[in-house]
């Protein structure tokens, strides 16, 4: 220890387990032993004079003083890791970022079209994390994020990079034909439903000027679009999907619309970063790689 910081790794074993919630998963992810890990935490708590983590048998909960200090470190141990990155792919490759992103709009939009711009900067390494609710960038390692939102998130400067359109509801042709055998409507369906979008379904029978009853609520909920086409296609039910994401299955014929009737949506999808800190050339150059894979959507300039 120095001058009163502990020891890296009882650090690591804290944040692991606090955020897991249990001693095996942190050894696990860490590559300890369980002992390993409760040795580290307990030697941590016995430091501070202060308990972090309460245990009833096999479980763990964290204290409220635990919770805080867990939130700290593990910005600290985010900020540690993205400074160790940058400094391996300046002495190495070459520049690094670090790109927050919703994990549905990464996968089916961003990563396919980024081997374009490893083409035209191939010194500028694009790192990705998840993340799905909005933060504060004083608070995380980020550059910069890609989010969904009705604006441009507050002291950050960016660009739109496309609205979302419309919602519309889709699910495989195999359950359309059976409701129509059936002589069912669209409500006898089960509907799946976003954890994000509570009331997207409601929204969308009132936007069609139909009755929204009390069991469309009772269908399973998803916290990802991921999840959520993956169920749809499963044959799990119904579900109000992006058209941007759910094209490709229709055109194809492995998802069908078995209404008419799409859900306007005020929201759009943005690229920003935070106005506190003076941009880097790296960061600037995905911003103008982005603008014109976006152009023909119309990319506007936010400040």
């Amino acid at each position: 220890m120095r001058k009163g910081i502990p020891n890296l790794g009882a650090l690591q074993a804290f944040e692991a387990t606090a955020r897991l919630a249990s001693f095996s998963r942190a050894a696990e992810e860490l590559s300890l032993t369980h002992s390993a890990v409760y040795r580290q935490v307990t030697g941590l708590e016995e430091r501070l004079g202060v308990e972090l983590l309460t245990r009833v048998r096999r479980r763990v909960a964290v204290t409220a003083a635990g919770a805080e200090y867990a939130a700290r470190v593990r910005h600290h141990l985010e900020q540690l890791e993205k400074d160790t990155l940058g400094l391996m792919s300046r002495s190495g490759m070459g520049r690094s970022l670090h790109i927050a992103v919703l994990p549905t709009l990464a996968t089916t939009w961003l990563v396919p079209r980024l081997p374009d711009f490893q083409r035209r900067h191939g010194d500028i390494s694009v790192n990705l994390s998840v993340r799905t609710l909005p933060f504060q960038f004083n608070d995380h390692p980020f550059d910069a994020a890609i989010y969904h939102a009705e604006q441009i998130w507050p002291q950050t400067a960016g660009i739109k990079l496309f609205d979302e359109g419309e919602l519309l509801p889709v699910c495989t042709p195999g359950m359309l034909e059976a409701i129509e055998d059936a002589g069912a409507s669209m409500a006898d369906l089960t509907h799946l439903h976003m954890s994000s979008r509570p009331d997207a379904w409601r929204h969308w029978y009132q936007a069609q000027q139909k009755e929204y009853v009390p069991s469309i609520s009772a269908g399973p909920r998803y916290e990802l679009f991921t999840m959520t086409l993956a169920a749809v296609k499963a044959g799990m039910g119904v579900a109000l999907m992006p058209r941007f994401l759910v094209q490709e299955e229709l055109d194809a014929g492995q998802l069908v619309a078995p209404v008419q009737g799409v859900l306007s949506v005020r929201e759009a999808y943005f690229f920003s970063y935070p106005i506190s800190r003076e941009p880097s050339e790296a960061l600037l150059a995905l911003e103008a790689w982005l603008v014109g894979i976006t152009k023909a959507g119309g990319g506007q300039r936010h400040d």
